[in-house]
């Protein structure tokens, strides 16, 4: 009986922790779960702070020093002339001053007002851009993300894909960007073409940025968001040696944080910016030695680039860099086809081992059923049958406990007011009953981490959203809009309560009546599909229950 205390001691303190983490996230601070900086993530001292934002040159001689990338020319941006560029999937505008992609809607993924999803933006409320330039030794004035260029041509290529090439040229160099576009595709390539006509040349560096202000985008629930969950959102950076980083707003405003500044040749590398469902990400091409930087550029604007040192070039002649630049949703059967490691985008917490496995079944049974909510409901089925024996012997024991409940009643009133002669007459009666007083508990506490495995996958997966089920269920991400499954889950705990043994402490039995409620309560605020998991994994875990009693039951009692 007492480990069973400790068991629900521990379930109500599980709860309490994920309302106050999903309370934390609300007030804008990081999520215990899945929204941490990545372990590589240090504290920098602060002789090191002015390092953090862009390497000095003390670190590579190729590199600019902090004060040498151009600030941020918001008025120059806003009035600038616009141009489009498009496919099916993606519609970007790119700004003449600076050719700054400044704006990218994705009119396949709608918003809960069916209008097309705005990932970057800049507007007065909210800045969310990607930019490039060039930057010298000397704080020379070249083109980059504040000077105005001109466009050079635009249309189709051979085959068919979109482009735009847009020019601008300052003190004897010349910098063209080449934007081209794919039909079905979220990757833009970009081609930076730097031609030199200066005779004392210094070396140049190219530099590819996001910038984004720290606004989280708004969270489902009631109250504000206040008790739904979050993922991570904040920079992000990939390198084949440190793995991925994810760098908060909070750290980066106090200098906490360290990233792998030096990129050898031939490495992928690449840098992001990550939200719920969607992210952004320049993925350089890995011929050069690269730079990876972050920092904050304003009071709430943050940035992460990589700097790619391009040398001294000589007069008349040209350097061509290519880049890719993914803006759209974290679909990992495409993310996975990008660049090394670009399925981490997806964020599943510290449960990932168990996730992508999970999301893989869940997945692949789509493809043939054509629906989440009926996918979700054969995943909860197939995990059943994995468990089934745990199950069986959970459920058993549970029988076998109810047999003997006169007996520990009786027991109770035996040795009342002597606890250590109860303890052993119990143990000594579970031996010789062969009971396993422990074995109702176990297989719960097995289950625990593929449940929020399964919580993380239903989180994160942008393939659940706007993903109806069937009537009143048009969005399994969200929590269902009359409450009805959360009720229907209430109601199946609390059937589960009546088939199981009635506890003898009267306080620990009143906390079994009252669980069905607390959990019902909380799962309010859960994403209908995690819900509607929970509530098929209760109906065949009441039937498996029920026939198991019903198999006891016949015996005759001893």
């Amino acid at each position: 009986m007492d480990f069973k205390k400790t068991i629900l001691w521990a379930v109500f303190s599980m709860s309490g922790l994920m309302l106050y983490n999903n309370w934390q996230v609300h007030e804008g601070k990081p999520s215990m779960f899945g929204g941490n900086p990545a372990s590589t993530a240090v504290v920098a001292d602060k002789a090191q702070a002015s390092k953090v934002d862009i390497p000095s040159p003390a670190q590579n001689p190729s590199i600019a020093a902090p004060n040498q990338t151009p600030a941020i020319a918001a008025s120059a941006i806003e009035t600038s002339e616009k141009f489009v560029l498009q496919n099916d999937v993606l519609v970007l505008e790119i700004s003449a001053n600076g050719a700054n992609i400044i704006d990218a809607k994705l009119p396949k993924q709608l918003t809960a007002e069916k209008k097309p999803v705005e990932l970057f933006q800049y507007a007065p409320n909210h800045k969310y851009f990607a930019r490039s330039g060039l930057i010298a030794l000397g704080n020379a004035d070249l083109p980059n993300h504040t000077t105005a260029f001109k466009l050079v041509q635009s249309g189709k290529d051979g085959s068919g894909k979109p482009f735009i090439v847009l020019a601008s040229e300052r003190n004897g160099v010349k910098l063209e960007k080449t934007f081209i576009l794919s039909p079905g595709s979220y990757v833009v390539d970009v081609g930076h073409r730097v031609t030199q006509s200066n005779a004392n040349a210094a070396p140049l560096v190219l530099y590819t940025e996001i910038v984004r202000d720290a606004s989280q985008e708004q969270k489902i629930g009631p109250f504000g968001g206040a008790f739904s969950a979050s993922t991570f959102t904040g920079p992000a950076a990939y390198t084949e040696k440190e793995k991925f980083n994810k760098l908060e707003f909070t750290a980066i405003d106090k200098n906490k944080i360290t990233i792998p500044t030096q990129v050898p040749a031939g490495d992928p590398a690449w840098i992001a910016m990550v939200q719920h469902y969607f992210a952004s990400a320049w993925i350089p091409g890995d011929k050069s030695a690269r730079d990876i930087y972050a920092g904050r550029i304003d009071n709430n604007l943050y940035r992460i680039g990589m700097q790619t040192p391009l040398g001294v070039i000589a007069p008349g002649t040209t350097v061509f860099e290519k880049a890719k630049l993914f803006v759209g949703p974290q679909e990992e059967s495409v993310l996975e086809t990008i660049a090394p490691g670009f399925a981490l985008l997806k964020d599943y917490g510290y449960l990932t081992i168990l996730a992508k496995p999970i999301f893989w079944l869940l997945e692949n049974i789509h493809a043939y059923v054509g629906n989440w909510g009926w996918s979700i409901i054969l995943l909860t089925i197939l995990i059943k049958l994995v468990f089934f024996p745990l199950s069986a012997a959970s459920y058993k024991s549970m029988a076998r406990m109810k047999e003997v409940q006169p007996r520990l009643l009786a027991m109770k009133e035996q040795y009342k007011g002597e606890p250590q002669k109860l303890n052993q007459a119990m143990m000594e009666m579970y031996r010789k009953e062969k009971i396993n007083p422990l074995g109702g508990c176990l297989p719960v506490v097995i289950q625990i981490p593929v449940f929020i495995s399964l919580y993380w996958v239903l989180l994160s997966s942008v393939e659940m959203r706007n993903a109806p089920w069937i009537g009143w269920i048009h969005d399994l991400s969200v929590p269902d809009p009359y409450y009805i499954l959360p009720i229907i889950m209430a109601v199946s705990m609390f059937a589960q309560t009546k088939l199981n043994p009635t506890p003898p402490d009267p306080i620990q039995a009143k906390v079994m009546m009252y669980m069905p409620l607390v959990f019902s309560v909380m799962f309010f605020f859960f994403p209908a599909g995690l819900v509607l998991y929970w509530v098929v994994n209760n109906l065949l875990s009441i039937a498996q229950q029920w026939q198991i009693n019903q198999m006891f039951g016949k015996k005759p009692a001893k």
